[in-house]
């Protein structure tokens, strides 16, 4: 199949700091990766390089499929100024806005696709209402509803679960689930016993990044990566902690 992007030999950070060093990653149609590692370790820097938001120092990225409408992006809830005047509908057509540009206005196709996708996940009540009187649950839905409204080939996800409600979280692996079988999806998590109950392949990114190409991963893989985590969960979810790598 195909690749829809790839990156080869990347080596990207800031002001000439190094965060990510000769980074390979290719990803498909289809794919489901969870991308786990430490705090510090280039989670977010490496979603930067994908989205074309940071220039690496060097490395090449390949587009294989035209960058408009590639990518839809869900951020963490906590990044959204809440007090920022507009409504929930507004948020989800403003998903369209690098087709449409700053000053074309919305055709009604374009509005029914929006109350489509509120209805869906279960939002189109609140389509009027202001965007920060929503829970983080009822945010993340709409962000949703924003992020795939152009029909993206890749979607996006920076820890997506986190400042939300528990019972939000688990409705939302399985809507993933079920965009899965027609988007391509990368998401950052530090949740590495829920995330491997629904991703396909691992990427554990610490500096570097080592590709695990399974949703099983163990303590001995971990430490061999260098990817040092402490992994805690409760319920049916076997767990168990991991002893910190030395240095």
């Amino acid at each position: 199949m195909n690749p829809i992007l790839e990156l080869k030999h990347i080596t990207a950070g800031y002001d000439h700091q190094t965060v990510l060093h000769d980074i390979n990653l290719t990803i498909r149609p289809n794919d489901f990766i969870g991308i786990i590692g430490p705090n510090g370790g280039g989670k977010t820097t490496l979603l930067k390089v994908i989205l074309g938001l940071l220039k690496p120092f060097s490395g090449e990225i390949i587009y294989h499929t035209p960058k408009q409408n590639l990518f839809g992006y869900l951020p963490q809830t906590n990044r959204f100024d809440r007090r920022f005047p507009i409504n929930v509908t507004e948020v989800v057509l403003s998903g369209l806005m690098s087709e449409k540009g700053l000053y074309r206005s919305y055709t009604r196709t374009d509005r029914l696709k929006a109350e489509a996708l509120l209805e869906k996940y279960g939002m189109r009540t609140y389509k009027k209402s202001p965007i920060g009187d929503l829970s983080g649950g009822e945010m993340q839905r709409v962000f949703l509803c924003r992020a795939i409204i152009s029909s993206p080939r890749l979607l996006i996800l920076d820890e997506p679960t986190t400042y939300v409600d528990s019972n939000f979280e688990k409705e939302f692996y399985p809507i993933l689930e079920e965009l899965n079988k027609t988007i391509a999806i990368v998401m950052v998590s530090h949740d590495l016993g829920t995330i491997c109950s629904y991703v396909k392949t691992i990427a554990c990114v610490n500096r570097e990044l080592h590709y695990h190409h399974s949703n099983l991963i163990t303590p001995e893989q971990l430490q061999s990566y260098h990817c040092p985590l402490e992994l805690l969960t409760h319920g049916p979810v076997p767990h168990r902690v991991l002893k910190k790598h030395a240095d």
